[in-house]
């Protein structure tokens, strides 16, 4: 069944969707007027710089700065592709409205380079809470909105050279993850899945919602099939990786899995089919991580290591490290610079430094 997937989704590539997946031309006229590179570059094996940025911006400050972030950025000649790992907004006292996500959009359109975004909780999950003052909204209205906005051509990235990536919406069984893309640049593959905090969309929606609340899909139904959605990605992210013998592969998400402060139990079967495949296929991986807005670097897959423990029944897969990137209103703004090297096997596949905005 994972080949099969695997198959249809090259097979989309190499002839189907040529528009997508082929050649430098736009995709269709008034789309994204400029894009580039083969989404399953099987043939690059030179280094591969990333960005990765998340939970900015928070507040009038950060939002106000974000601009010099997006500067800097675009002034490191190493950079290929920028990542936003989600949460666009602070989680309460910031109104999740069309306006608000529509000026983070036109901030994002200042990077040169591809941008790929993953959302996060704070722009759709947490959106119906009265509490945190963000607008009551049912939250799975507010994911069509963040799709709407943030996804308008499946299969290309934001930013001011859209790339070509797998899409999940080539997928009839989970169309609607957009969001869900794949691609392949030096040796490694990169997934990126909604898995968003709030302890993965558990925590009650509550009541009341809004009117308009029956025309979307319940709480219960955004889970379930948003599920089954990551999980067929993950199996194709790995198969991808194997079948292409890559030397590496990076999950990228907003939810920090391993968050002591939060609750966690809606993380428990990512965690186990995530070490699962991650044991299978033996070499480097990397999750890319916001959420908790704390930088650190961890290895929750160690049999010794103090987070292993966390959820239960984890499987042991020591190649697996973990990266969460500094982020809030209180954090210091900075990116990560993350270069993948395939020259460099094994540990060597992955290295990364600190960027500040002095």
């Amino acid at each position: 069944m994972r080949r099969t997937f695997t198959t249809i989704l090259l097979a989309l590539c190499s002839g189907l969707i040529t528009t997508r997946c082929a050649h430098d031309t736009p995709s269709a006229p008034g789309k994204l007027s400029a894009s580039t590179g083969n989404p399953v570059n099987t043939g690059s094996k030179e280094p591969y710089t990333l960005a990765v940025i998340g939970d900015t911006p928070y507040g009038d400050a950060k939002r106000a700065e974000f601009p010099a972030l997006v500067a800097l950025i675009n002034g490191d000649p190493k950079v290929d592709v920028v990542l936003h790992l989600g949460d666009i907004k602070a989680g309460s006292g910031s109104p999740c409205t069309d306006e608000y996500f529509s000026a983070v959009k036109s901030l994002f359109a200042g990077f040169k380079d591809p941008l790929v975004y993953t959302p996060g909780d704070n722009e759709w999950t947490d959106c119906h809470v009265a509490s945190k003052n963000n607008g009551l909204y049912t939250p799975t209205e507010r994911l069509v909105a963040v799709r709407d906005t943030f996804f308008p051509v499946a299969g290309q990235t934001l930013g001011g050279r859209s790339k070509r990536v797998l899409t999940q919406a080539d997928d009839p069984a989970n169309s609607a993850y957009v969001e869900n893309t794949m691609w392949m640049e030096s040796d490694v593959v990169f997934a990126a899945l909604n898995i968003p905090g709030s302890n993965d969309d558990l925590a009650s929606w509550g009541s009341p919602l809004p009117a308009n609340a029956a025309d979307y899909p319940s709480q219960a139904q955004e889970r379930t099939s948003r599920a089954q959605a990551n999980s067929a990605w993950l199996e194709q992210a790995f198969a991808l990786a194997t079948e292409n013998d890559a030397a590496g592969v990076v999950l990228l998400f907003q939810a920090d899995m391993w968050d002591p402060t939060a609750a966690l139990s809606g993380y428990d079967a990512l965690v186990q089919q995530i070490g699962t495949l991650a044991a299978a296929f033996g070499k480097p991986v990397l999750l890319l991580e916001g959420d908790s807005h704390v930088f650190r670097v961890d290895q929750p897959f160690s049999a010794g290591s103090p987070l292993f423990s966390m959820h239960p029944g984890t499987p042991v897969a020591e190649n697996v490290t973990r990266l969460v990137v500094e982020g809030s209103a209180a954090g210091r703004t900075e990116y990560v610079r993350l270069t993948v090297d395939p020259a460099g096997k094994g540990t060597d596949l992955f290295r990364f430094e600190r960027v500040p905005l002095k």
